[in-house]
């Protein structure tokens, strides 16, 4: 019993003794500093860590953790910065303000030094370092060179083969930043060693480099023998580089679009450093980025993650994320917040594949409007960001109390937490290498409050779940690969921290001994160490002597715990959320402690070992092979697959395996099935394969019916059709493969975006929509607030600015029997989230729209509407005995105005708002134009205009000036009337042209010449009191070269297509054209936007038009100044690659081929495109398309069979393999590339057109190449001109008599004098009969526009009120057509004195928003900071690690251009 006794006894001690030494406390030891540091270093993987006062430029070191602290002698007072190295361990660098600096090879234990050249550059980091373990010896470093210690300074770069072992070498001046290719362990594909520099190529006359001789150039001998330039594809443009960075495997380089005005920043990436490809966002117009900022966050090897800054005035983002190779961007997350830095809250989970948690601001709309707070929400992703969900909150607080709101809504009520944009400790703001294990400062509800206001937050399961650890916002870190936790209050002075080693079930408190404001808590990199250090900060009066920050050294080792066996781990998935366990092919999961095992893990330094395993391939691991693009759920080919090598030997018969379409992406470690693999090739026919050079293809589709309408997404290849029947089909290759979109649905109609051009709806007869923002790629279903309206009115009006708002005007009550208690009427809604919500503004109206438009800056939450008085009754019935009113809301029209209480319509031209207003009673119009939607001016006509009823048709108008066509005869047949031009300011009209043809439906035979300004031609008729009576028209072409200031006749040529001479030779003999009103599709215009003076046009030689069938086919070169038939009967036709190609088809009857020519027009090859023999294959060719802006060798042929003329056919024709020479654009040398210099004043009498004499590139017409999609460069002014007679143009109230001269309209009154002096000018002209064409810029010379000359009152002579009256109206190129009754003329509301074109900028001046310099940040823990530049500088961020600020900026002064440079909405 006694034995039995002791023994018990005994084993009583032991497990006291094991409870006492379980509870021994965490040991605690203070060191004192006089400053807090600017950077804490812990050297990989050891117990070393350096502490860096900036203060004092003093370097500590400690070789425990942290516990004891050495002051390091050698660089006392001289360490400006400390910089680690980032690859090797043992090496460190300490660069000083002068020419002498240190390193260490043994973490800081000593220190040598190194002397260099030239000082550092003041950047955040001067070294740049190579990632590869042999070449960790090769950095480069940025010194600044000041000569004769002036102020101009300018960066050059030195490498080092070891560390600063050897002695530097000079590499490059004159730059701004130099990285190694390699600068990453995940950059394989560049050149071991490749050099990237952003450098200068030239200076401005002040010395100083100027933004556009930035230029990238790379070496792979430290630029000894090898220097290449970068060009980006864009030749001379491939300039304005701003910033270049290396993040994962991609390198990312910025730079300005020096060849617009616009400030566009372009990004190009590289996966090698030598192939570039242009980043492509689906949120902008082509690549016209005009954001003030990119921010590239983390980003993984198969994705790049950018925030791009959409918003202007308000720090609120849209992340995109890429392809595999970087170029192609989706919209992953909008409403990202950001700060006014760049800094986005977006961060990743450590070792954590897939999953990150991002905040979004949900009131976006109101803080860029309204300037409120932001409205904070937390989003988790689970599949690297293809959805978001808001993160999910516990139910309960850390006391077992409801969280008060129902956590089931998450809509409602989630978990939100602070991030990036406000870090309170040092490191990443989540997570460590701690498998699983994330923390967070927060609060549960509908949005994030106050950081005092939030409360601490714990998830085990990487977001999955969370539970509220404590109360009040805490400080915190994982240590010992998350067995051991720490907070420590972080709302204000504390004396104690608290830890937990079960994973926050339970926590200790630790007394500090002292009393302190905690700054920041942290431990080695990789969280597998049981010591920490706390940084606090002593009040004033506990301030200790030693200093007043006290680094407190925690070390939890000495607690006594025992260490982990294998029964205490786990196997724990990373991602257990259902359908999102694989992630590129794998499931991800590492050994853990299990929560309740009590024991320390130990193994300090090891990171966490991942474990993958495979999962099958599923169509998510796939991505569209090289030539293949996505249209909805597949790849479809751009065109015939190249041939693989051995293939096809036999010609084009035989088959070969080619690609099925898909490829698995880079890096994608999924597992294939045996057989079937999505990627797996497939066999095809030689015949479909690319031709060999000298060839052309064709494809032939049939349609089940006829065509309603076709439309191109522009700057794309994918083109839609609609079919009588209600189908669309979709062409994602310019028309080889067909696929029809929705069988089961019926469409109405398709609404293409013509401001975010990648954006398009499709319409039903439902309320269901069918939408796509990535130019048709994939289509999404949404719903309508009501099925489309009744009463043939726009269903959707577009915002310019904002890609998710929309206006939807849809009718109720107009099905089935008419009911009092629900007429039928239309309602128009808006949505500001593309769909997903809707809100009714208005009932009864007819046209709703944003009053914002590209150029009419007015307020962008304005709506116009065309609303009915009465708001009662049925719409469709006696809809003229209801005053139409025009309607402004402001704030979402909840802020109404009626402006006009009778109107017949609005347009918005340009900058310019147009209303059509009845007045004096309903048989007169005026027409009333502002600027910003609230004040308006009338526009004035000559007195012997006789506008009552008559109809007037608005022209494009390019010039600043407007053409506007005045109908004076409405018999049917012999329709005309006059063309007006306005002045500059749109108010007075002068008579341009008499007797101009119009048709019944109101459009007008005029055209101007796409890219060269104030040449037009226009169809005259030279028997109006006949065709009156007849209803027959003689139709006479006339062109101008002066803007409308003369017109002449087309000079015809002197032969025809087969050498011989016309008929017609006498003087009245000219060149007629069919015009605009014959078209049967108004989109086939003379010209081409990319083939500037080239022109194509059916017409005949002789006194007037003859009929369509016996006409001819011409062409000019020259803007019209000399013609050349090119072949005999009427042709359509069309240009191909910017003019290299055209093609033309018959268009007098069915046809089985088509005519191209290579060398514009000289000679002409036949293509058959049907196989059938007789005429039973020829098609009846309607239209030949391609893509909007003429770039393409592709056409499609829209026509129809004779035998099923019901059935639309389209037949694909590939030019593309006729050459594979590319031409060669090089201005630098022009006698030797493919180019030449033209001029549309070379065949003038006048050698100036518009007061410049202004070059253009052209391909020269020999050239045998393509010119594909290289950018252009752009026109080139060579000088003005000294003003002519050409020059000016009569004023208003005044005609040109027989002989040429103005003279004043019988009866009219001229124009007072106009004495407001603007611009400051010192003398004032009175009128006469002449004025100056608005758009010509010609200086000196012959004014006949200027009278007496007195001097000047002075501008402060006008009240505020005058400025105010200021209303231009050029318009944009439109049609619009009305049938409007227009009172008479004159001044019945008195003469309006506005501003001319002189009160104008000049052209070549900066007449608008600034540009924006922007920098692309360097990678920085997963965050970069952005560079925008404003005024005169560029601001680049600090390269950071675990440890740095996440604050500070050097500013860089660029050059005195940097004016011309900024971009600010003048918003």
């Amino acid at each position: 019993m006694a034995r039995q006794l002791s023994r018990l006894i005994l084993w009583l001690l032991i497990a006291i003794s094991g409870f006492v030494l379980a509870e021994n406390a965490p040991d605690v030891k203070i060191n004192y500093f006089q400053n807090s540091p600017s950077r804490i270093f812990y050297f990989d993987d050891t117990t070393d860590v350096l502490y860096h006062d900036p203060t004092t430029w003093d370097l500590y070191r400690s070789n425990n953790e942290g516990k004891d602290w050495k002051k390091v002698d050698e660089v006392s007072g001289k360490a400006l910065m400390m910089i680690p190295h980032p690859n090797n361990n043992r090496y460190a660098f300490v660069l000083t303000r002068g020419k002498t600096h240190y390193r260490t090879t043994d973490r800081g234990a000593t220190w040598q030094t190194f002397e260099m050249p030239l000082p550092p550059a003041l950047i955040s980091s001067p070294l740049s370092f190579h990632a590869d373990k042999t070449k960790f010896g090769h950095i480069l470093y940025q010194g600044t060179n000041c000569e004769d210690r002036s102020t101009l300074c300018y960066d050059e770069i030195y490498y080092t083969e070891d560390a600063f072992g050897d002695k530097p070498k000079h590499m490059l001046k004159q730059v701004t930043k130099c990285e190694f290719a390699r600068k990453t362990k995940a950059m394989q594909q560049a050149a071991e060693d490749l050099v990237l520099c952003v450098a200068f190529d030239s200076t401005t006359t002040s010395g100083a480099p100027s933004l556009g001789s930035s230029r990238l150039y790379s070496s792979k001998d430290y630029f000894k023998s090898d220097k290449r330039l970068i060009d980006f594809g864009l030749g001379k443009q491939g300039r304005g580089v701003v910033a270049i960075g290396v993040v994962s495997k991609y390198i990312v380089t910025a730079l300005k679009d020096m060849s617009q005005s616009s400030g566009e920043m372009m990004l190009y990436v590289s996966l090698d450093g030598v192939t570039w490809s242009k980043g492509r966002f689906p949120h902008a117009q082509s690549s016209k980025l005009h954001e003030n900022a990119y921010t590239i966050v983390e980003s993984t090897t198969h994705s790049l993650a950018i925030d791009v800054l959409l918003h202007s005035t308000a720090a609120v983002g849209t992340l995109f994320v890429s392809n595999s190779n970087g170029t192609f961007f989706v919209e992953s997350l909008k409403d990202t917040n950001r700060n006014r830095d760049g800094y986005v809250d977006y961060e990743n989970l450590v070792g954590i594949e897939g999953v990150g948690i991002a905040n979004v601001v949900a009131n976006a709309l109101e803080v860029e409007g309204r300037n409120v707070p932001k409205k904070i929400k937390s989003v988790i992703t689970f599949d690297d960001g293809s959805s978001w969900s808001p993160v999910p909150a516990p139910s309960v607080d850390m006391h077992g109390k409801s969280v008060g709101c129902d956590t089931s809504d998450r809509s409602k009520c989630s978990l939100h937490l602070y991030s990036v944009t406000n870090p309170h400790n040092f490191g990443r703001i989540f997570s460590t290498t701690a498998p699983g294990f994330v923390m967070g400062v927060g609060s549960i509800g509908d949005s994030l409050k106050e950081y005092k206001d939030c409360d601490t937050f714990l998830s085990t399961d990487a977001g999955l779940t969370w539970k509220m650890i404590h109360k009040n916002a805490h400080i915190y870190e994982f240590g010992d690969s998350g067995s051991v936790m720490v907070i420590a209050d972080d709302e204000e002075s504390t004396d104690h921290i608290k830890y937990s080693w079960d994973e926050g079930k339970t926590w200790t408190k630790l007394s500090l001994g002292i009393r302190v404001r905690v700054k920041s808590l942290t431990t080695i990199p990789d969280s597998t160490s049981l010591k920490f250090l706390l940084l606090g900060e002593l009040s004033r009066k506990s301030k200790a002597e030693e200093g007043r920050y006290a680094f407190i050294f925690l070390d939890f080792a000495t607690v006594g715990k025992r260490q982990c066996q294998d029964n205490d781990f786990e196997k724990w998935y990373a991602r257990t959320t259902k359908g999102k366990e694989c992630l590129m092919g794998h499931k991800q999961w590492y050994r853990r402690r299990k929560a309740d095992a009590d024991c320390y893990v130990g193994h300090k330094f090891e990171d966490p070992v991942e474990h993958e395993e495979n999962c099958p391939c599923e169509d998510e691991d796939y991505e569209c092979d090289f030539n293949y693009v996505r249209q909805g759920e597949k790849c479809v080919a751009v065109g015939p697959e190249p041939i693989p090598a051995g293939s096809c030997t036999n010609g084009r018969k035989g088959k070969y395996m080619g690609s099925s379409g898909y490829r698995l992406i880079p890096g994608n470690t999924c597992v294939r099935p045996k057989s079937g693999s999505k990627d797996e090739k497939v066999e095809k026919d030689c015949a479909e394969a690319q031709p060999a050079e000298g060839e052309v293809t064709h494809q032939t589709f049939q349609f089940p019916n006829q065509m309603v309408q076709y439309v191109y997404f522009r700057n794309s290849h994918t083109v839609l059709v609609q079919l009588v029947n209600g189908e669309i089909w979709q062409s994602s290759n310019e028309g080889y493969t067909w696929t029809q979109l929705y069988p089961e649905e019926k469409f109405l109609a398709i609404y293409m975006n013509q401001y975010w051009e990648e954006r398009a709806h499709l319409i039903t007869s439902t309320r269901r929509v069918y939408m796509t923002t990535d130019t048709g790629k994939t289509w999404i279903a949404i719903q309508g607030p009501l099925e489309p309206n009744v009463f043939g009115l726009p269903v959707i009006s577009y915002h310019p600015r904002k890609t998710d708002w929309m206006i939807w005007t849809g009718s109720r009550g107009c099905s089935g029997n008419p009911s009092n208690n629900d007429p039928c009427r239309s309602i128009a809604y808006y949505s500001t989230d593309h769909g997903r919500n809707w809100a009714q503004f208005e009932e009864y109206v007819r046209t709703c729209s944003w009053a914002r438009d590209k150029e009419l800056k007015i307020d962008e939450r304005l709506i116009l509407c065309e609303s009915y008085r009465d708001k009662k009754g049925d719409q469709r019935l006696h809809p003229g005995q209801n005053p139409l009113q025009f309607v402004a809301g402001g704030d979402f029209y909840t802020k109404k105005r009626t402006l006009f209480k009778n109107v017949v319509g609005f347009a918005k031209f340009s900058e310019y708002l147009l209303v059509a207003e009845i007045s004096d009673g309903a048989s007169a119009l005026d027409l009333q134009v502002s600027l910003d939607g609230q004040q308006f001016a009338q526009g004035l006509f000559p007195p012997n205009m006789r506008l009552d009823n008559h109809a007037y048709t608005i022209l494009e108008s390019s010039t600043d000036s407007v053409f506007l066509h005045v109908t004076m005869s409405t018999a049917r047949g012999g329709e005309w009337g006059n063309l007006l031009k306005s002045n500059s300011n749109g108010t007075y009209y002068g008579l341009s042209l008499q007797y101009v043809n119009r048709n019944d439906k109101g459009y007008v035979d005029f055209e101007k010449v796409i890219g060269l300004d104030g040449i037009a031609l226009i169809n005259t008729l030279s028997n109006p009191d006949e065709a009156a009576l007849t209803g027959k028209k003689k139709l006479q072409t006339r062109i101008t070269h002066n803007d409308g200031g003369t017109w002449k006749p087309l000079t015809p040529p002197p032969v025809d297509s087969l050498g011989q001479k016309y008929e017609c030779t006498g003087a009245q003999c000219s060149l007629h054209i069919h015009g605009y009103t014959e078209r049967f599709d108004a989109r086939a215009t003379y010209s081409s936007p990319s083939a500037i003076g080239l022109m194509m046009v059916v017409g005949n030689v002789g006194e007037s038009l003859a009929p369509y069938q016996d006409s001819d086919t011409f062409f000019t070169r020259d803007g019209g100044f000399t013609w050349e038939e090119v072949h005999k009967d009427a042709h359509l036709f069309e240009f191909g690659d910017s003019g290299s190609v055209l093609v033309m088809a018959n268009d007098e009857g069915p046809t089985d081929h088509v005519l191209y020519s290579l060398d514009e027009g000289i000679t002409w090859n036949t293509y058959k495109f049907t196989s059938t023999g007789g005429d039973a294959g020829n098609m009846r060719v309607r239209e030949i398309v391609t893509v909007p802006q003429d770039t393409s060798r592709k056409f499609i042929l829209l026509g129809y069979y004779p035998s099923s003329p019901s059935k639309l056919v389209a037949v694909h024709i590939d030019f593309s393999a006729l050459t594979k020479k590319q031409c060669l654009l090089n201005p630098d040398d022009p006698n030797h590339d493919d180019f030449e210099l033209w001029s549309p004043s070379e065949e003038r009498e006048e050698r100036c057109l518009f007061g410049r004499q202004t070059l253009y590139h052209r391909r020269k017409r020999t050239s045998n190449c393509y010119i594909g999609e290289q950018t252009k460069t752009p026109e080139k002014k060579v000088h003005n001109c000294e003003c002519t007679v050409s020059d000016f143009e009569c004023e208003f109230n005044h005609v040109r008599d027989s002989a040429g001269n103005c003279v004043l309209v019988e009866g009219a009154t001229p124009l007072p004098n106009d004495d407001s002096c603007p611009n400051d000018e010192e003398y004032w002209y009175e009128r006469t009969p002449y004025r100056k064409i608005p758009y010509s810029t010609c200086v000196g010379g012959n004014r006949p526009d200027r009278g007496a000359q007195h001097v000047c009152p002075g501008i402060n002579g006008h009240s505020f009120s005058f400025w105010l009256m200021w209303a231009i109206l050029p318009f944009g190129f439109t049609a619009l057509v009305g049938y409007y009754y227009h009172k008479r003329g004159g001044f019945q509301r008195g003469a309006i004195r506005l501003p001319d074109s002189s009160s104008r900028t000049s052209l070549g001046e900066s007449s608008g928003p600034l540009d924006t310099l922007l920098s692309i940040p360097w990678f920085l823990l997963g965050v970069t900071a952005v560079a925008i530049a404003r005024l005169r500088e560029v601001k680049i961020p600090f390269i950071s690690d675990r440890f740095q600020s996440r604050r500070g900026y050097r500013t860089v002064a660029v050059d005195e251009d940097a004016q011309v440079l900024r971009f600010e909405d003048d918003e």
